[in-house]
């Protein structure tokens, strides 16, 4: 057996021989108090908390008008005789909010893959190939950009999180960035697959949790994301397919994440002092993908604005109890995934927010539409951009309350349904020199 049952008599006393084996924790310290009583355990010492140390983006050179999308998508597609969907996409572009997005699908791309709007053409294996080189390649910029920002050398980053719901490639855009940043061969990965929209804030979970165990820890995280595994012709027994594509976008976004700044060295953004996510109950069915031959078989159904304006408040209400003094939602910033003007709409009508309290959101929405988990963190670093350039930016108006202290929610949505969030405090500008 591997086990025996050893009986040791009330009297005795066992000890642990001094040889233990090095994967036995020993005891915890302990001290003696004022009057010489023993065993008084002394408290752990407190963790430093994670920060954001730098932002970056990057998007394909390729910009999408949205106000002539629908004609250039019908044309490519060989789809203008349709003119009930056509007409029918064209009030959802102008009802998106969006102006412009990015992407990789070029028509000359598509002139050599006929495959990816063909019905019933296989086009898996060829979309595969092109996602296994654009998404690191797009996560590669992003990264250089945060890196640039935070000044250091690529040797300091001790680990790597990467997110992407764009394809699955074996070795993955973990590997590929390792050896395109020239990251250190032992640095550690964790590759997060097919969360969709709020892994951004997946990505900041881990890596808050691994940066407060490791403090001298610098992680890397790139979220890259593409709208191509979901494009195809438009088909009247999938026009929920209209809505995707008029909504997503191409995009990745860098960010370095660690505790304890070096002062005067490193430049924190915000402080993570909180993560966590729920799931709404028997909601699995409400954002569904499938992987065919003919790429990624994407559903959405009517009823998620609904559902996360039924879920949202209690979530964030429980999130901000984590804040000195319970903040109101008003009392504080907001980094909403930007997934389309109904998310918003039912996220600001349920939380009672004032209008400006979304405006990054909305803006990050007009300029690159959803860009899946890359969104949320568009947001975040649109907000701490308008912070530096302006005194009375979007994210100051959380200190109108001299009481309040500069907290905010990031919080993002996606399959399950899940309800991502992350409580953020916004650092100090460094002081004049």
């Amino acid at each position: 057996m591997f086990l025996e049952t050893v009986e040791v008599p009330a009297s005795s006393s066992f000890s642990a021989p001094e040889d233990r084996p090095t994967w036995v924790e020993p005891p915890p310290s302990s001290s003696s108090d004022a009057h010489g009583n023993g065993h008084v355990f002394l408290p752990a010492p407190e963790k430093p908390c994670a920060c954001i140390l730098a932002m970056g983006r990057a998007t394909p050179p390729n910009r999408i008008t949205q106000s002539t999308y629908t004609d250039w998508y019908f044309n490519v597609t060989n789809c203008m005789e349709k003119h009930e969907l056509k007409q029918k996409m064209q009030r959802i572009c102008d009802r998106s909010g969006i102006e412009t997005r990015y992407s990789i699908l070029t028509e000359e791309l598509l002139k050599e893959h006929p495959e990816f709007y063909t019905p019933g053409q296989p086009s898996l294996e060829q979309r595969n190939a092109i996602f296994a080189k654009e998404v690191p390649k797009l996560a590669h910029e992003a990264a250089i950009a945060a890196i640039e920002e935070w000044g250091h050398p690529v040797s300091e980053i001790t680990h790597l999180v990467v997110a992407t719901l764009t394809g699955v490639a074996i070795p993955g855009a973990d590997v590929m960035l390792t050896k395109s940043l020239r990251l250190r061969p032992d640095v550690k990965r964790v590759m997060l697959y097919m969360l969709g929209c709020y892994a951004g804030i997946t990505a900041l979970r881990v890596a808050k949790d691994l940066a407060e165990n490791n403090p001298d820890s610098r992680i890397l995280i790139c979220c890259s994301e593409l709208a191509a595994p979901t494009f195809r012709a438009p088909n009247e027994k999938f026009p929920y397919d209209l809505v995707g594509t008029a909504l997503f976008g191409d995009g990745a976004s860098g960010v370095i994440v660690g505790a304890k700044p070096q002062p005067c060295v490193e430049r924190p953004l915000f402080e993570i002092r909180w993560a966590g996510e729920v799931l709404a109950p028997d909601s699995e069915k409400v954002i569904e993908g499938t992987l065919k031959l003919e790429g990624l078989q994407f559903y959405l159904d009517k009823t998620l604005p609904g559902l996360v304006a039924q879920h949202v408040g209690e979530f964030c209400k429980g999130a901000l109890e984590n804040a000195p003094g319970k903040p109101g939602f008003n009392d504080v910033f907001w980094a909403v995934h930007s997934g389309g003007p109904a998310i918003l709409s039912a996220v600001e009508q349920a939380l009672q927010l004032r209008p400006d309290k979304l405006a990054a959101s909305r803006l990050i929405l007009k300029n690159y539409g959803n860009i899946s988990a890359s969104t949320v963190l568009f947001v975040l670093d649109e907000l701490r951009r308008s912070a530096a350039a302006s005194p009375a930016s979007l994210l100051h108006h959380a200190q109108a309350s001299l009481h309040v202290p500069n907290w905010g929610l990031a919080i993002a949505f996606g399959p399950g349904v899940t309800i991502e969030g992350a409580l953020l405090k916004t650092c100090p500008p460094p002081s004049p020199t």
